[in-house]
């Protein structure tokens, strides 16, 4: 554990967020960053696609449909850079 120091204004927002979604300051800031940890290891995926996979993760469960949304995509893309 330790200490992030965070702008003022940021942290308005994350007491703001905490507050709606009933979670406390640092359970709310936490989530943000665990939220942009995936969304940068995983850029092709949607923020519910995220959510999803790790409800999946949670409950031991593999996403099919988010790997399957993946792989299409995937391979839409590399189709597209073959013809070009």
């Amino acid at each position: 554990m330790g200490i992030v120091k965070i702008s003022d204004p940021l942290h308005e927002e994350v007491r703001k967020s905490s507050n709606v979604m009933s979670r406390s300051m640092n359970a709310q800031a936490e989530f943000w960053l665990k939220m942009g940890m995936l969304a940068e290891r995983n850029p092709q995926l949607t923020f519910h696609q995220i959510i999803e996979r790790e409800l999946a993760k949670e409950n031991g469960v593999v996403s099919h449909t988010v790997d399957s949304t993946v792989n299409t995509a995937s391979n839409a893309l590399k189709l597209l850079q073959e013809e070009a």
